[in-house]
């Protein structure tokens, strides 16, 4: 995608397709705030654009060898964090959709098991995650974890992990994702990487 027009005519697709406010910010890469944006598009006069970053990373996932090659380099930050505090992993989830894959390929690299967590956005006010852990994937209960995902957009998604993780018994080691747009360096004493971090000037 090149522009505002053409988030505006994604995001209303998405929602011809049946897909919600927060299932459409999660997909684009955007705030929830942006995702009603794009889908209302108010008058001038009733507000201008909100405050974000349009994240178009398709080039890296429509190619398995490029996603093998930010794995390779996530799983590099993640082992650089491990040896920095002198603790190993038991367990690297993926954030569905887009860090199970990335999640997966980390996992193997650094020898752990793997788990996926499914966030769920609530519909009503979409500032609440109610995330859970498949269960055709390793457990948590007891175990030292990472958490890997694309992007930080405003950092719910990335706190709602840590507290399932913590409610089942798991110690949160890390997040590590591809592009941080909070700027966060922590969530709930759980440290954020990012291979990359976008600040405002």
């Amino acid at each position: 995608m090149k522009g505002i027009n053409d988030l505006i005519k994604k995001a209303l697709e998405m929602r011809g397709q049946g897909l919600n406010t927060g299932e459409i910010a999660e997909d684009l890469n955007v705030s929830m705030e942006t995702a009603t944006w794009l889908l209302t598009r108010p008058k001038p006069e009733e507000g201008g654009k909100p405050r974000d970053i349009y994240i178009d990373w398709s080039s890296i996932g429509r190619s398995s060898q490029r996603i093998k090659f930010i794995s390779w380099a996530l799983a590099d930050l993640c082992l650089e964090t491990l040896e920095e505090g002198d603790q190993e992993v038991d367990v690297v989830l993926g954030v569905a959709t887009n860090g199970i894959p990335i999640g997966s390929l980390v996992a193997d690299e650094l020898g752990a098991k793997f788990g996926i967590i499914h966030p769920k956005k609530d519909i009503k006010d979409g500032e609440n995650v109610r995330s859970f852990l498949s269960s055709n994937f390793s457990d948590v209960d007891g175990k030292k974890c990472i958490v890997i995902d694309d992007i930080i957009t405003t950092g719910k998604t990335a706190k709602g992990t840590i507290e399932l993780l913590t409610d089942n018994g798991a110690k949160v080691i890390a997040i590590a994702v591809i592009i941080d747009k909070k700027g966060l360096e922590v969530i709930d004493d759980v440290p954020i990487k990012s291979l990359i971090q976008v600040e405002r000037i």
